[in-house]
């Protein structure tokens, strides 16, 4: 599906998308991270990820600044995203870090889901681990 909205405005929505989805992603299961060592960070375009991590990309987004899928295996439930731009997953990633979720950042491609599964695809895919905003200890 190809949106036709301004590039600021996509991306504001997909953190919102990706909150929304995250959350939904980590009451779901996940496996115990298993990451002895951490290859090199992958590179490519979302399918050729999505097929080192063993997932059929089920497509949410298909624009030219971002690609982003559903995707699951058999770690669990995960989200995988694309970047036209360094900036454009930067701003991204920090967008929907307001939401809390486990970020496995590479370079132009981000994986979220729960912890244990983002560990286990850093096992395959390599990359940076990264923490959203712990909302369980604010209060109000």
């Amino acid at each position: 599906m190809l949106l036709t909205r301004g590039p600021e405005e996509q991306m504001r929505l997909t953190g919102l998308l990706l909150g929304a989805a995250a959350v939904v992603t980590l009451a779901g299961c996940g496996s115990g991270g298993h990451t002895e060592s951490v290859p090199p960070t992958a590179t490519g375009s979302l399918e050729r990820l999505a097929a080192e991590v063993k997932c059929k990309p089920n497509m949410q987004t298909d624009a030219d600044e971002i690609r982003q899928a559903l995707c699951r295996n058999g770690d669990g439930r995960f989200i995988l995203a694309t970047f036209a731009t360094d900036r454009g997953q930067r701003e991204w990633i920090n967008d929907a870090k307001d939401y809390g979720g486990h970020y496995l950042v590479g370079r132009k491609w981000v994986a979220v889901g729960d912890g244990g599964v983002v560990e286990a695809l850093r096992g395959t895919l390599g990359g940076d681990l990264e923490e959203g905003a712990d909302h369980h200890a604010h209060s109000g």
